[in-house]
């Protein structure tokens, strides 16, 4: 390139410009690559006196890993002004710098050179290299935040829309973004959230101040409602207004909140089932025992058929009791040896007596069943319950079928049943040709709480506990449903081995009677003292009341050296069961008691054992049970 091609560097003027540009400012030689001259902050940057730098070539200043780089820009570099881009130089205290550089090619003192103008931007690319790993911190904090984060601009089209967010709706952000938000909100709350959030820009506060939305519903993809819980947040940028929505998606939350109150609910009325329990064992005790006392009395045919008659109904109040604590408290009935024969035709009997007309009742019940261990009052609900959802299952009329039969079942037979054992067993199944339960149901019909049922006419409660009550005997339930064509549950009851079945539960009819012993019954219902005492004096006792813990210490004390058993009851005034029990054994440490408890008073009863009682006669009691208890007391 000749000389006149290139600038050059001459006069006072141009020197006044090298050297008081702000910049920094370096020529160096084409051909050596050593610096020719330095201005005034080239020196104060770089650190080096301008003795130094003239002693330097242009390499000097460059990382080594950079020279290559260096050597084939200068070969292909052209000599006009030029931005030579982004590199690395190094200071005299072996800092290293980014800079931006623009040269240009000139003459200088006789010598090809080039000139460097230094744009350092090391402060510019750390800053920039802060923010965007902030922008990353914050885009990931964001990402795999557990709720979901939706921002809207003032239009309230989505502008993000976090993985969070893509879960409780079931969008992707790319199927939203730009989308108007309204999408995700149900037609019925779309004014109402909109008015919200015209009211809250109003406010122009707008630096990370929260406005409650509380509880709003928003819509999934599959177009299912659900509840959450969300707040909202506004921000002014560039002019521009932007609305954060964060949410949580709080289904679980209202269904533990609704099954906690339900809890609640079922507590109170396991309460209220104690005292009514209470109150309906003292007035089933003595009608019980009343019978037993007349059937003994009244021997004819016509009289025993009515007693007989009132008796049932009267074990079938104290069965419903019993049911009711069952349900309501978890209270345990008494597992014995059952024909479950008897059992369902006693459902039937009650089935075709309340059942509407419209609905016919048929079955088939194997005459030679095997008998099971079980709790007849739960045996019983169990078959209740299924009839009575097969009944609404059939509000036009249709036809319920109850079957029974022993079945065998082998080892790859009871493999494809989860919850089955091989063995024997008695199946039970019940099948209506009602409306039927959807599919979707199905796998979900058992769970607590779950009902298909109209708001107020179901708990979801009973097909929970029938399974509960069938695994709880050991067996299993399925159920086979078809929309349109009805419903069938199979329940199969493990059958007592058949060395256990002369064991099967029968009343004696033969009553022990007594000796002439004197028996103190202290209860504060005076229809149970009357036929207690009736009853034991019929079978050669002799009898002595009171009616409070007070009254029967005073009798006590009296006759203490004849009464050989006395039978208390746990709740009473005053003086109750456990008080009277220490007062009497202060009496007597060798005093034979029975305690009598309904099952609402169980606390009672386990006070009593804690005092030494072994014996308790459950309210309401018969006749004999009452008899059995005194002659194994005696």
């Amino acid at each position: 390139m000749s000389t006149r091609d290139k600038a050059q560097i001459t006069g006072p003027d141009y020197r006044v410009l090298f050297e008081e540009n702000p910049l920094p400012m370096l020529i160096f030689s084409l051909d050596t690559l050593a610096f020719l001259a330095v201005n005034n902050a080239a020196v104060a940057h770089y650190g080096y006196s301008r003795k130094e730098f003239l002693a330097l070539s242009i390499k000097d200043i460059r990382p080594a890993e950079d020279i290559d780089k260096l050597l084939e820009f200068l070969t292909h570099s052209k000599p006009q002004v030029e931005n030579a881009g982004i590199w690395h130089h190094r200071k005299k205290n072996g800092d290293i710098i980014e800079v931006e550089l623009t040269v240009k090619d000139l003459r200088f003192e006789g010598h090809d050179a080039r000139i460097i103008i230094v744009e350092d931007i090391t402060a510019h690319r750390r800053a920039q290299q802060a923010l965007q790993e902030s922008e990353h911190r914050l885009a990931s904090i964001i990402s795999s935040a557990m709720d979901g984060i939706i921002t809207v601009d003032e239009q309230q089209n989505i502008i993000l829309f976090n993985a969070a967010a893509e879960k409780v709706f079931g969008y992707s952000a790319f199927e939203v973004m730009g989308q108007s938000l309204d999408r995700l909100i149900p037609e019925r709350f779309r004014g109402g959230h909109r008015r919200h959030v015209e009211e809250f820009g109003q406010t122009h506060v707008t630096k990370r101040t929260m406005g409650r939305l509380g509880a709003i519903y928003g819509i999934r993809s599959t177009g299912e409602e659900f509840p959450m819980e969300a707040s909202i947040s506004q921000v002014e940028l560039d002019g521009q207004r932007f609305f954060t929505v964060i949410l949580r998606d709080v289904t679980e939350k209202k269904r533990l909140e609704a099954q906690f109150l339900r809890a609640q609910r079922m507590e109170s009325i396991g309460t209220l089932a104690g005292g009514i329990a209470h109150d309906l064992n003292n007035l089933l005790a003595p009608m019980l025992m009343a019978v037993q006392m007349l059937q003994l009395k009244f021997t004819d045919d016509q009289s025993q058929k009515m007693l007989q008659l009132l008796r049932v109904n009267a074990e079938r109040g104290a069965e419903m009791v019993k049911q009711i604590l069952s349900f309501a408290r978890g209270v345990e009935g008494e597992r014995l040896a059952i024909q479950p024969r008897h059992l369902i035709k006693e459902v039937i009997k009650i089935l075709r007596e309340t059942l509407p007309k419209s609905i016919e009742i048929s079955f088939q019940i194997s005459e030679d069943l095997w008998p099971i261990m079980g709790d007849a009052t739960q045996l019983h609900q169990v078959l209740m319950n299924l009839c009575i959802n097969a009944r609404d299952a059939m509000l036009d009329g249709g036809r319920l079928y109850i079957e029974a039969s022993n079945k065998v079942l082998d080892e790859t037979y009871a493999q494809m049943i989860p919850d089955a054992k091989p063995g024997r067993y008695v199946g039970l199944t019940i099948s209506d040709n009602g409306t039927g339960i959807p599919p979707a149901f199905l796998g979900r019909i058992f769970d607590p709480f779950f009902t298909t049922k109209e708001k107020g006419k179901g708990t979801g409660l009973g097909l929970s506990t029938v399974q509960g009550i069938v695994k709880g005997h050991g067996g299993f339930i399925n159920v086979y449903s078809e929309m349109g064509k009805g419903t069938q549950f199979r329940i199969h009851l493990p059958a007592l081995e058949a060395g256990l079945i002369e064991k099967v539960h029968i009343v004696n009819p033969d009553l022990p009677p007594g000796k002439g012993e004197l028996i103190l019954v202290v209860d504060d219902e005076l229809a149970i003292r009357e036929v207690t005492k009736a009853t034991l004096e019929a079978f050669n006792y002799t009898v002595l009341t009171a009616s409070d813990g007070t009254e029967a210490l005073a009798l006590y004390a009296q006759h203490g050296d004849k009464i050989k058993v006395v039978l208390t009851d746990m709740m009473m005034p005053y003086l109750d069961g456990p008080a009277t029990i220490r007062a009497l054994q202060k009496f007597n440490p060798n005093v034979k008691i029975i305690a009598s408890s309904g099952l609402a008073d169980n606390g009672k009863a386990v006070e009593a054992t804690d005092l030494g009682v072994r014996l308790f006669l459950p309210k309401p009691y018969t006749a004999d049970k009452l008899l059995k208890l005194l002659a194994e007391i005696l």
